[in-house]
């Protein structure tokens, strides 16, 4: 299977200290409120998720999720969860720490579109 989103080292080491502060962890692509479209991390549960949110996977053992509205225009698109230094405008948990969350994109090749991990739905949990 194909992910539909992947992470950085540096993502990783990130998440890393943030769990160890807050415990596990979720993400939500913001769909521009805030800071824009930022992949916004928060403790497990704190953000409502609604039954229109989609899970595109986990990443670091944390789930990552997008509405589903969002994800009608990014479905083809393959994400990578990355983190730069630089603060951002957002609630995410990363902000204090001068750092920022991003995504970078592609599109899925034709072979990749065939065998893409299946999305997770909140009414799945």
């Amino acid at each position: 299977m194909v992910a539909r989103v992947d992470i950085t080292e540096a993502a990783v080491a990130l998440i890393d200290e943030l769990k160890s502060r807050n415990g596990d962890l979720m993400f939500h692509q913001s769909g521009g409120c805030c800071d824009g479209s930022q992949p916004m991390c928060f403790p497990e549960g704190e953000f409502k998720l609604g039954y229109s949110d989609v899970c595109l996977g986990e990443v670091a053992g944390c789930p990552f999720w997008m509405s589903k509205d969002q994800f009608e225009y990014w479905q083809h698109t393959h994400l990578t969860l990355d983190v730069v230094a630089g603060r951002g405008a957002s609630f995410s948990l990363e902000i204090p720490y001068g750092k920022r969350f991003i995504v970078h994109s592609r599109l899925f090749t034709d072979e990749e579109r065939t065998n893409l991990q299946p999305l997770r739905y909140k009414e799945d949990d």
